[in-house]
């Protein structure tokens, strides 16, 4: 059990390390940078003031020395200076990640909520009047695009209630904030909602088809003990693999989500900092990124541990 947390730990360093160069490389070699950009916004056409914009900002330097200057203010808890607004990039970046892991939060806790249970009794009540009806909500959740159903609830929500639930102001207590972030959470997580429940249901079903299952039945088990003591542990592991890569998408991808219910999170400032090639914020905010993904990750292996304890004492 040791060498494996080992193992995966090491590994999960590795992965960050092998990210961060990626992403800085990959961001040096789209075209034009911020110099570009604070030069055609004032209407320079010296090159000698563009240069002397591109020593300040540190940008003409050997990518190497940037790479390591980045890495060094990391460790230190410097993430540079957003070159657009000229303030710290953590004053800039830090009040956003609360309202997008508050969001991405919910949005999770409404898909694992509605998704295993419902994917449970699909597979227990199969080929019945219930199963098709959840299957056909699954499908619907899948089909429909995030961004679309989040317009058509604004737009139900201006014909019957007369408001719009967007984040216009900033809210005075916990639970205004948590109504405020409840329907896009659910608009989001709907769609995570119908694949967990339709990975649920096949898990389900192929575990309820085994024979240990059978057997127990036959010792005279109850339904309720063999569909959740003996087959829904069993069926959890790739349930628990896609609540994971979920988990990680809901992170990265409220972008839309974001900007149609004017969330000021981390993903949407992710988009401003890229139109005004702003490395430090987005270099910073797609490692951050790359960081849950792989903490994530991380955390589903452990939860195989306590899920298969064969896991544990794999070498």
């Amino acid at each position: 059990m040791g060498s494996y947390l080992v193992r995966r730990f090491l590994l999960m360093v590795l992965t960050l390390f092998g990210m961060s160069v990626l992403i800085f490389v990959m961001l040096r070699l789209v075209p034009g940078d911020i110099s570009d950009i604070l030069v055609n916004a004032a209407g320079i056409a010296d090159a000698k003031e563009k240069a002397k914009i591109a020593h300040e900002l540190g940008i003409d330097q050997p990518i190497h020395v940037q790479y390591a200057q980045w890495i060094g203010g990391l460790t230190r808890g410097d993430l540079g200076y957003a070159y657009v607004s000229e303030r710290p990039a953590i004053e800039e970046i830090a009040p956003r990640i609360p309202i997008s892991a508050k969001l991405a939060g919910m949005a999770l806790f409404f898909a694992v909520l509605i998704g295993v249970p419902f994917g449970v009794i699909s597979a227990v009540r199969q080929n019945t009047g219930l199963d098709y009806f959840l299957r056909v909500i699954s499908l619907s959740g899948l089909s429909l695009p995030s961004f679309w159903l989040g317009l058509l609830v604004l737009m139900a929500s201006v014909h019957w209630f007369g408001t719009i639930p967007i984040y216009s102001n900033e809210p005075r207590s916990f639970l205004q904030e948590v109504a405020l972030l409840s329907i896009p959470a659910a608009v989001v997580g709907f769609r995570s909602s119908a694949l967990i429940m339709r990975l649920t249901r096949s898990s389900m079903l192929e575990v309820l088809r085994q024979d240990y299952v059978r057997t127990a039945r036959s010792k005279g088990a109850s339904e309720v003990s063999v569909n959740y003591d003996h087959a829904l542990r069993n069926a959890l592991l790739p349930v628990v693999t896609i609540i994971g890569i979920e988990a990680a998408f809901l992170v990265g991808g409220l972008i839309v989500t974001e900007t149609v219910f004017n969330i000021p999170g981390v993903a949407r400032f992710l988009v401003e900092a890229i139109l005004w090639r702003d490395y430090p914020i987005v270099q910073n905010l797609v490692m951050l990124i790359a960081f849950v993904v792989v903490v994530v990750n991380f955390l589903v292996d452990m939860a195989y541990m306590a899920l298969d304890p064969r896991i544990k004492f794999a070498e």
